[in-house]
């Protein structure tokens, strides 16, 4: 994050910052959309001879989306004054980070109940291959309430996992995948809007001082 606020500071004062902030949507969606398909790569095959290289490819599109974070609030004051002008920025920066401060409540909300649904979701098709009796040998109750014990907290699927048939795949891994590919839909989302920013038109400017005396 702090390399990025460096990095890309330095990139928008040779391309432009709207060049820059076009290339942050340009390069966060395919990072976001790819990523079940690394960790799908590296879990199927962790032995085979490309595993290294998606893990790797992984490692590296998340250090580089987090760099990405810390560019945009980086670039996005001195961004904004090339839209709006200077002598507001500070009004101006003040109403994003208001707007910033919901994303931050909204966005993880909307993510996390995501997760939830996929593990929902996962903890269902594993019940349904399990057996019934070690089910209830080790938690004590019937696969039937299953469900009383999620809610409690007490079965989980990495405890569920210990008893599954052999040659189970444990889920765990994939759980963000709807969250990864939202999160690819929404910066889509936001490139194709902001080629609508454009910066105000020159006849909305204040007029200096002497223009409004005479």
């Amino acid at each position: 994050n702090l390399g990025g606020r460096i990095v890309w500071a330095t990139v928008s004062d040779k391309v432009g910052r709207w060049n820059t902030f076009q290339g942050f949507t340009f390069l966060a969606a395919p990072i976001f959309a790819v990523s079940p398909f690394l960790i799908n790569s590296c879990v199927m095959d962790p032995q085979g001879p490309m595993a290294s290289v998606y893990l790797g490819a992984f490692c590296a599109s998340t250090v580089l989306a987090l760099s990405v974070m810390g560019g945009v609030f980086s670039v996005l004051p001195a961004y904004e004054a090339d839209l709006y002008g200077s002598k507001y920025i500070g009004a101006i920066h003040g109403r994003f980070l208001i707007f910033a401060s919901v994303a931050t409540i909204l966005g993880p909300s909307l993510l996390l109940n995501l997760r939830r649904g996929a593990e929902s979701q996962a903890m269902q098709e594993l019940l349904s291959k399990v057996d019934p009796q070690k089910f209830v040998h080790t938690f004590g109750v019937d696969v039937s309430n299953a469900q009383s014990l999620v809610e409690a907290k007490t079965l989980t699927i990495s405890k569920l996992m210990t008893i599954m048939p052999p040659g189970t795949m444990d889920p765990s891994p994939f759980l963000y995948n709807s969250t990864m590919y939202c999160m690819a839909g929404l910066v889509t989302t936001a490139s194709v809007l902001h080629f609508m920013v454009k910066p105000v038109d020159p006849k909305f400017f204040e007029k200096p001082e002497e223009e409004k005396k005479q």
